[in-house]
């Protein structure tokens, strides 16, 4: 996998984060805990993607 399609996954990946984690702030009820741990993957996609694209 080139250095660039694997940034672009990251990227889909954190987008994807990023939609769920508003979907799930809009539900009544939602799990705190969920969206805290998709919060912290999402920040961990984002660092990644800020490391490799500084290489």
């Amino acid at each position: 996998m080139s250095m660039s399609s694997h940034l672009q996954e990251l990227r889909k990946k954190h987008q994807h984060l990023s939609e769920a984690v508003e979907e799930a702030l809009r539900q009544p009820g939602s799990d705190d805990l969920q969206i805290a741990e998709m919060k912290k993957q999402k920040l961990r996609l984002k660092e990644e993607i800020a490391r490799l694209s500084q290489v």
